[in-house]
C-alpha cells in the first residue's frame, strides 16, 4: 500500500513539474511586483536578474524555457549567475509600465529576454532570434549571451 501511494505521490510530483515546464508563465501574478521580488533576491545572492518576457500562448517561448532547461550547460550557467524569471505579457498586450520598467522590450518580438542589475535597471535586451537555429535554438550562442551578461563578467570592466 505504501508503494502504492508514494508512486501516486511522485506521479503528481512530476506532473505539476512539467505543466510548469509547460506552461512557465504565471498569468495571475503581478509582474512589476514579480520583478522587484527577483531583484531582492539577486541583491542578497550577488546575481543579475534574467526576465524571460513572453506568454505560454508563444510556442518560441515555450521552446526556450524547454531548450535552457534539458541543456545541463545552460541550465547550471543560468541558476549559477541568474535569478531567472518569466514574466507574463498578455497577448493581446500588456501594461505601458511593465514596457517602461523594462525598457520597451516588446519591439523584439517574444520571447525577449531583459538583464537587470543588482539594482534592478536594466542593462541590456536579448532578441531570441539571434539565438535561434532552424526549429530551435542554439547552443554556442546561447551559451555566449547567458556568459557575456554575468554579474562577474559586466563588472569586470569596471
Amino acid at each position: 500500500m505504501k508503494k502504492i501511494v508514494f508512486a501516486l505521490l511522485l506521479a503528481v510530483m512530476s506532473g505539476n513539474a512539467w505543466a510548469q515546464m509547460e506552461k512557465p508563465y504565471n498569468e495571475e501574478i503581478d509582474p512589476l511586483a514579480q520583478i522587484e521580488q527577483a531583484v531582492k533576491e539577486a541583491q542578497q545572492t550577488g546575481k543579475y536578474v534574467v526576465c524571460q518576457v513572453g506568454g505560454n500562448w508563444c510556442p518560441w517561448c515555450l521552446k526556450f524555457n524547454k531548450f535552457i532547461h534539458e541543456d545541463a550547460e545552460i541550465a547550471k550557467l543560468v541558476s549559477d549567475n541568474y535569478v531567472y524569471i518569466h514574466v507574463n505579457w498578455p497577448r493581446r498586450g500588456g501594461s505601458v509600465e511593465l514596457q517602461k520598467r523594462l525598457n520597451n522590450f516588446a519591439r523584439f518580438g517574444f520571447p525577449v529576454m531583459v538583464v537587470l542589475n543588482s539594482e534592478g535597471t536594466p542593462i541590456h535586451l536579448q532578441d531570441s532570434s539571434f539565438l535561434e537555429e532552424g526549429s530551435g535554438y542554439n547552443k554556442e550562442k546561447t551559451q555566449r549571451f547567458f556568459t557575456n551578461w554575468t554579474k562577474a563578467a559586466v563588472e569586470s570592466l569596471k
